[in-house]
């Protein structure tokens, strides 16, 4: 690491506080509270039992967080980018031409996409909920203005989505740093009147707890992972701020404060076994419970923030991918081009969240909602990491699965430990993510079956243009620039045009855009030019799938390079409008056909996309029989 970076690590730790650790950061407010909730299945309360769980706790943030996801999933970064999309794409490189591991990578790829939709709905309500719930604890009264007070603050961060985190994106990570000082202290004076709750660093707790409760404590890990929940953000972001920072935060001050405040809360219980019912508020001292509320809220903000933020960068990379429909984006930085609002994510997300608070109505109820999720995402991600381990990082098949076999064991019995809550909750984000994955696989095949279709009945391209140096076509001074998926195809835009206005311009560059599976593409090898005979040219612009496309640009310099003049106001851009026609007997049932209509229908404008001058832009239909 060069002197440089050395000295900006400090601030770029000090960022990822709070970006990445909001949601991890906030888990001390509902977890130890949701494992001796009262239930069917109660664990009691008991002192051993209270070590039992601390113990759980502790191993799973060391197991899960620290080895799993800080020490060993940050090494399988695509380019210094990660989170899932990244992931895919690096184990679809590695697959080579095979068609049936392609699959099952996609598959497994857009599941964990899925669940990440999924945490994305509940961790602004659940986190939220449960810092406003510091309410009861000051002033019992106060308990009818819970989901009100809640749903007035979510509303207010749904609604600032649209103006951007740049300007107090800069408080996120002095708040955040004041947020695990504070749990730090208020666990190390609980941990000073009662020091012998440092006895839960034994494991031969977790394990007794097993041996004496069985099927009780294996119900109870359903909430213990709630402590580990937001550990896959470390990896989500890695792009942002690298992976040292990260690990910095992590082992200097988050990992400390969180376990300092485990164990104050596990040493209040216990002294006072009647905390129970909400134990981070009654860990802090009677003065400081509204200041404790304030900043609670605050923090969940931050943590609903960066899921929400997260939600719009999957998305963009998910549509670059072509695994969802083109869609409004907006940039709401000048400098920061990973700052970025998508409207109907954001409203969609809004619509998710205020369901999820009016139908559970407490942090506690919606708990059995939110651990399955998560879980499904830390399963798919063990596999998805065997794969590229043993492939693109070298490790060979025998020493990766015999790495990632234990930590998927462990995810594996946090997930089935979820699966249990399905009736009480745990249906929601299953419901969104089945909804989420029809969506998802429906418009990626659509999109193979019509590029067959369009592929199939286009002309040959060197022949035709070799066709037109024999015709008496009248040409007009300018540019044109033909969209098209199929280079070695002619353009159905072209043939409409040569149809209905009998001219050719003087240039025509045929475009196509390729998104690769790396998050940028150089720029001296983002664009290639070919030239062919009667003046055309095919170009090929390259993106990754963390670029931001702007096709103007792109081919303004292209031709200068070539010593091509290029000039905006001389140049027209044709795009095919295609009209689908669902059909019985086709490769995709009719209910998918009808549906990937839909979605068509209401993608976002090639123009917008690319960045095209709009009123440079030619639209020429035609009717396609799926």
């Amino acid at each position: 690491m060069s002197a440089d970076s050395h000295s900006r690590l400090p601030v770029l730790a000090l960022g990822a506080l709070g970006i990445v650790y909001g949601d991890i950061g906030t888990s001390p407010l509902y977890t130890l509270k949701e494992v001796f909730a009262p239930s069917p299945h109660q664990l009691p309360a008991s002192p051993d039992n209270i070590l039992g769980i601390l113990s759980l706790i502790l191993w799973s943030l060391i197991i899960v967080v620290s080895i799993k996801y800080v020490v060993f999933i940050m090494r399988a970064d695509n380019r210094g980018e990660g989170g899932i999309m990244a992931l895919i794409a690096l184990a679809l490189r590695e697959a080579g031409n095979n068609p049936r591991r392609q699959r099952m990578i996609m598959l497994f790829g857009i599941l964990g996409a899925c669940m990440f939709y999924g945490d994305g709905m509940v961790t602004p309500a659940i986190s939220v909920l449960s810092a406003v719930e510091g309410l009861e604890v000051a002033a019992p009264a106060l308990h009818t203005y819970i989901v009100p007070i809640s749903l007035t603050v979510l509303f207010i961060l749904f609604f600032v989505q649209r103006h951007g985190t740049a300007r107090v994106g800069t408080l996120f990570g002095p708040v955040m740093l004041i947020w695990f000082a504070v749990l730090a202290i208020l666990g190390v004076i609980s941990i000073a009147q009662t020091p012998e709750v440092l006895q839960a660093a034994n494991p031969a707790y977790a394990i007794h707890l097993f041996i004496s409760h069985k099927w009780l404590a294996f119900i109870a890990l359903g909430a213990v992972v709630l402590a580990v929940t937001g550990g896959e953000a470390l990896y989500a972001d890695m792009g942002h701020f690298g992976r040292q920072p990260i690990q910095l935060a992590w082992f200097s001050l988050v990992l400390p404060g969180l376990l300092l405040n485990y164990f104050g809360q596990g040493a209040l219980l216990l002294r006072e076994p009647g905390a129970i019912v909400n134990p981070f508020y009654h860990l802090a001292p009677e003065w400081s419970l509204y200041p404790m509320i304030g900043l609670s809220t605050l923090a969940t903000v931050i943590a609903s923030q960066a899921v929400i933020s997260g939600a719009f960068s999957v998305t963009r990379q998910a549509m670059q991918l072509g695994y969802v429909p083109r869609m409004q984006v907006q940039h709401t930085s000048e400098q920061e081009k990973g700052q970025i609002y998508l409207p109907a994510i954001n409203w969609a997300l809004l619509a998710s969240v205020v369901v999820l608070v009016l139908g559970f109505r407490s942090s506690g109820n919606m708990a059995a909602a939110y651990g399955i999720a998560v879980t499904g995402d830390m399963v798919i991600t063990s596999i998805l990491a065997t794969f590229v381990f043993s492939r693109a990082l070298g490790w060979g098949w025998s020493r990766a699965i015999a790495l990632f076999s234990i930590f998927l064991v462990v995810d594996l019995a946090f997930f089935g430990a979820n699966i249990l809550k399905i009736a009480d909750g745990g249906w929601f984000p299953l419901l969104a993510g089945f909804v989420i994955f029809t969506l998802m696989t429906t418009w990626k095949r659509g999109r193979q079956l019509l590029y067959k279709h369009m592929e199939g009945d286009a002309l040959a391209l060197e022949p035709f243009i070799e066709s037109l140096g024999y015709s008496d076509m009248a040409r007009v001074t300018g540019t044109a620039v033909f969209m098209t998926p199929n280079p070695k195809g002619v353009p159905q835009a072209l043939l409409h045009n040569l149809k209905h206005n009998k001219v050719l311009h003087e240039r025509v560059v045929l475009a196509t855009v390729a998104i690769q599976d790396i998050p940028y593409v150089a720029q001296e090898e983002r664009v290639r030019m070919e030239s062919l005979p009667n003046n055309f040219f095919r170009i090929t612009v390259s993106y990754g799938f963390m670029d931001e496309p702007d096709l103007p640009r792109d081919l303004t310099l292209c031709c200068a390079q070539h010593g091509i003049e290029l000039n905006m106001m001389d140049t027209s851009f044709f795009i095919g409008r295609e009209t689908l026609i669902p059909r019985v007997g086709s490769e995709m049932c009719l209910w998918r056909e009808k549906l990937f209509v839909s979605m068509f229908r209401n993608a976002g404008s090639a123009t917008d996309f690319f960045k095209l001058p709009p009123n440079r832009v030619v639209e020429l239909g035609t009717q396609i029989m799926l």
